[in-house]
């Protein structure tokens, strides 16, 4: 059995930030076992899959795309939605846009620190549209 559908996520401020009670509310009930697999549906966010417990993780991930992919990184010509868009594009291309995830016993398979991550990248990137495919 394949189901899929696509929602919005609510806007969020430039960052890291964890998603996965919002995903999960979405989706509604999962079958027995399978896979879940997300795709953000924009080239300036991405997802991604890492610890859920430490919020400085989050904080610690979005230091190192802003020191290594800099708004005034010289050089850029794509630049006329703002001096964001060129490195959000970058930093979404290197996260990617997608996560597939098994579920056993209708729950998410995923280690005990584990949670997924919407990395926005805009200063105001808006309300994020996800397409999620259950398969079971």
């Amino acid at each position: 059995m394949v189901e899929q559908t696509e929602f919005y996520l609510p806007e969020f401020k430039q960052g890291f930030h964890l998603v996965t009670s919002l995903i999960l509310s979405n989706i509604g009930k999962l079958p027995e076992k399978g896979i879940l697999h997300l795709f953000i549906k924009h080239t300036s966010a991405g997802l991604t899959i890492n610890e859920n417990a430490d919020p400085a993780v989050r904080d610690d991930f979005r230091t190192f795309f802003d020191r290594r992919i800099p708004e005034d990184f010289p050089g850029f010509k794509h630049t006329l939605e703002g001096k964001d868009d060129m490195p959000a594009h970058i930093k979404a291309s290197l996260i990617g846009q997608s996560v597939t995830i098994p579920f056993t016993n209708g729950q998410l398979n995923m280690g005990i620190w584990q949670g997924i991550y919407l990395c926005e990248f805009r200063h105001s990137g808006g309300r994020r549209k996800i397409a999620a495919t259950v398969i079971s």
